[in-house]
Order: C-alpha cells, then structure tokens, then sequence
C-alpha cells in the first residue's frame, strides 16, 4: 500500500490519509469544503461547498497519479437531500460526460459543519 499526501488538498483533520493506492486503484478519503491551507468551509451555500469538494478530488486524485475521468465509484454524503439538486449540479459539471457509479447518502452531520462531503474510488494506471 501507498500512501498519498499532496499540499494541494486539506490535510487530514483525524488519523487517516487523504488516500492510499493499493491493488491500482486510489481510496480517497472522504474530501469537505476546506481549502489546502486548511481553512474553511468555503463557501455558505451547497453549490460553492460542492465546488472546492472537487478540487480537493481532483487535487488528491493528481497526487495519486490518476484524474477525475478514472473515478470508478463516489459516494456523496449530504445533510440536507433537499441539496441533491444543487449538488448533482456542480457534480455533473465536474466529472462532464463521465459518469462513475454512485451512492448519495443523508447524514445527520458532517465534520466542520459541512453540508457535502463526497469519497471517491478511482483506477491508477
């Protein structure tokens, strides 16, 4: 197993990794609002979380050596499903015509105060 870290992405906030590749594929942790220097949430509304949850994927997923268009599975966590709307929204713009399979679950709360919090699986090659 390796382990990846990358200064682009918030660092993990508990002791876990931002992921680990193992087998070729890439196990993201769990990725909220916060920015790579650890500030945050960014951002009020589910639309602008959602918006630097990406970049955090994408960072973490560059660092692993692999990119949006390999995710093989996410799963969105939400607090409100009243946000499912806006969330695919951003979602759907990020991952453009790919289309991983999914999960979106509700959850009564998420670290920081989120509203969004999304996981990913991804192939390495």
């Amino acid at each position: 197993m390796k382990i990846v870290s990358t200064e682009n992405a918030p660092a993990a906030i508990g002791p876990y990794s931002q992921a680990i590749i193992h087998n070729g594929m890439v196990f993201c942790s769990g990725q909220i609002s916060l920015t790579a220097a650890g500030e945050g949430p960014v951002g009020d509304t589910v639309e602008d979380q959602t918006v630097q949850v990406m970049k955090n994927i994408d960072a973490v997923l560059t660092a692993a050596g692999t990119s949006l268009d390999k995710v093989v599975k996410t799963t969105i966590f939400l607090t409100d499903m009243n946000d499912f709307a806006a969330v695919n929204k951003v979602y759907g713009e990020a991952f453009g015509a790919h289309r991983p399979a999914r999960s979106t679950v509700a959850v009564s709360a998420l670290p920081k105060g989120v509203k969004v919090e999304i996981e990913v699986l991804a192939a390495v090659e």
